[in-house]
């Protein structure tokens, strides 16, 4: 038996690595989806993107895209690859700024949702609900900080160019120095659009066809690549999620930033502790500081997608990723970092979460609100 016991973990480690092959596949798939979308939009739009994306140049409208696509899709990564994409293609960074926001705000739908699980006790839905909803009024705050400032100065903006030139070098504009995916990509890309166009498609059609391919790949890969890694990497989260409560706030920021490296979803690290606080083994604030690590440590799928774009529009495409990095960083310095922003989301969030306990609609009524209800009626207006 203790022989058995002693071959089993090294059973463990031999069984997991075609797990680990079919992770690191769908890895080349996301940054092939990634190229042909910026592929497919530069043929679709015949470099007048700029003015395809009019609409949106209303940073508030940008906000809510990114917000309703991500809230639809329950999946930042998702949705910020896709950005990175379309950026590759011509969407203007100042555009897709206020997408990459709404982003963070669309993706604690998923945290507010698993919360409901928990409500036929209404002691622990209280908890639970107050454990998902930190998170959301975090990046509500963040957006009513960061998103004015950004529109009166570009402060993100300008500092993503600076550092994205930094990393590529502004003279060439380009990711050659250091692009080793374009070599593994262009090829099924150019054989794609070759095929394409052996089918008698237009170049528009052939580039909105390359795009729809795209984000289907993105669907795919990044859900497939998310149940994988739950399976390979989720009991290590919970372990190192125990490890770091305790050990003061820079432990938790750090640990969740890694847990979500591993898992490469912010959603899956939020989710892993909704249960916990509703169980009553942490409390919110226990486990606050690690949700701000999981924003941060979300921004790698983006970083990522942007090592599959070469060309004039690489230095773009790294830009916006780097402005969602920035972004989550400086959300964390400032909010948790002044006392008097820091509590504003653990009181919010405990309010609303008796107030819900006491009426389970004021919960339904919150989900559909902040993150459908309140977009469209804007759209409406803005429209």
């Amino acid at each position: 038996m203790s022989a058995y016991s002693e071959a089993s973990p090294a059973l463990g480690v031999n069984q997991k690595w075609p797990q680990w092959l079919a992770v690191i596949s769908l890895i080349y798939v996301i940054l092939l989806a990634v190229g042909m979308i910026g592929s497919g939009f530069k043929a679709a739009t015949g470099n007048h993107a700029k003015e395809l994306f009019e609409f949106a140049a209303n940073p508030f409208m940008g906000l809510i895209i990114g917000t309703i696509c991500t809230a639809l899709i329950q999946s930042s990564s998702t949705v910020t690859s896709i950005i990175v994409g379309m950026v590759s293609g011509g969407l203007p960074v100042a555009t897709a700024i206020p997408m990459v926001m709404g982003a963070n705000i669309g993706t604690t739908i998923t945290n507010t949702l698993v919360s409901l699980g928990h409500v036929r006790d209404k002691n622990e839905f209280k908890r639970a609900f107050s454990a998902a909803t930190v998170h959301d009024f975090f990046n509500v705050i963040s957006v009513l900080i960061f998103l004015p400032l950004e529109i009166m100065f570009g402060f993100l903006e300008k500092a993503s160019a600076v550092i994205a030139n930094f990393f590529l070098g502004g003279n060439a504009m380009s990711m050659s120095g250091l692009n080793f995916i374009k070599p593994i990509t262009k090829p099924v890309i150019s054989a794609i659009s070759d095929l394409l166009s052996t089918l008698g498609l237009s170049q528009t059609m052939a580039g909105a066809v390359t795009i729809i391919l795209g984000i289907g790949l993105i669907f795919f890969a990044i859900t497939l690549i998310g149940k994988l890694l739950k399976t390979l990497m989720v009991g290590k989260a919970k372990q190192v999620l125990h490890a770091a409560i305790g050990r003061g706030p820079l432990s938790g920021i750090g640990s969740g930033t890694l847990v979500t490296v591993l898992v490469q979803s912010s959603s899956t690290t939020t989710s892993l502790m909704v249960p916990l606080v509703g169980s009553g083994v942490f409390k919110v604030r226990d486990i606050y500081p690690f949700t701000l690590g999981a924003n941060i440590g979300t921004c790698i799928t983006a970083l990522l997608a942007a090592t599959a774009i070469s060309g004039g529009n690489a230095v773009f495409a790294l830009q916006i990723a780097i402005v969602h990095l920035v972004y989550n960083i400086l959300g964390v310095v400032v909010i948790y970092g002044i006392p008097f922003l820091r509590e504003i989301p653990l009181i919010l969030s405990e309010k609303l979460a008796g107030a819900a306990a006491e009426r389970k609609l004021y919960a339904v009524g919150y989900v559909l609100g902040v993150f459908f209800i309140t977009p469209g009626l804007l759209i409406m207006v803005s429209r």
